[in-house]
């Protein structure tokens, strides 16, 4: 076991490219299930428990807050193709709303998503359903682009030519293309240039978890199998909860 996790933190690619300690431990968490399942099988083997990750250090999540945030969400006025604004107010709409990742956004199709309704389902990780939601902007916004839309694609986001309007059927959106749609914005709105797909799934995260969400349910809407991915955002929280100690705390006798 010792040459394996040696032979993980030596490994480089045609690169030159180390591991990332994170993907170690994906390695690691394989070798374990595979040990996991030799023992079911009664086949004499080393223990899977035996087998620590090592731990990564901890993940800083980039978030937006308030007139960031607005003004990202705003950026799209600034388009003067029709079509494409109301496409990239729905995308950032959208991806708030739902806290979607980035692929899962891209391959939404139009017929699973009413903007007339706030809920629909959608596949994330490991092939598994879950429920997110949308606010009443984010389905205003969808309704306004869907409205405006001659195409027969049954992709939910598709590319639109700035010189052709009556195209019929449209290739999706990549999610490459999402990624450069959300910096395009973030330029326009003068906020970090780093922002992603993904900060907006942060920013929806945090945005309920400082509203009183418990973590459990940001852990069903986000999609994560497990509890821990979820508690990165626990710093947030913590932050949250020291204001309102701060502001409310040790009032008792003081009027």
């Amino acid at each position: 076991m010792r040459n394996f996790r040696l032979y993980l933190n030596r490994y480089k690619d045609k690169r030159g490219h180390e591991l990332k300690l994170i993907t170690q431990n994906y390695y690691i968490i394989a070798l374990r299930s595979f040990l996991k399942y030799l023992a079911k099988r009664d086949i004499k083997t080393l223990a899977a428990e035996k087998l620590e990750l090592p731990k990564t250090p901890s993940r800083q999540v980039v978030f937006l807050e308030g007139e960031d945030l607005q003004k990202l969400l705003s950026a799209p006025a600034k388009e003067e193709t029709e079509i494409l604004r109301l496409r990239d107010q729905a995308i950032l709409e959208v991806l708030f709303s739902t806290g979607l990742r980035v692929a899962e956004l891209s391959s939404l199709k139009r017929d699973l998503v009413n903007p007339k309704k706030e809920e629909f389902p959608v596949r994330g990780k490991g092939d598994k359903i879950r429920i997110v939601f949308m606010s009443e902007r984010a389905r205003e916004a969808l309704r306004r682009y869907l409205n405006a839309r001659n195409d027969n694609s049954p992709a939910l986001f598709v590319r639109h030519n700035r010189e052709k309007t009556d195209i019929t059927d449209t290739a999706p959106l990549t999610p490459r293309t999402i990624q450069r749609v959300i910096k395009k914005y973030a330029l326009l709105a003068g906020v970090s240039p780093d922002i992603t797909p993904h900060t907006l799934r942060h920013t929806m995260a945090t945005d309920l978890l400082t509203a009183g969400a418990d973590l459990r349910s940001v852990q069903e809407i986000l999609g994560h199998s497990s509890i821990t991915t979820t508690q990165v955002y626990t710093h947030i929280t913590n932050r949250h909860l020291k204001e309102i100690h701060k502001k409310f705390h040790g009032k008792f006798g003081k009027n």
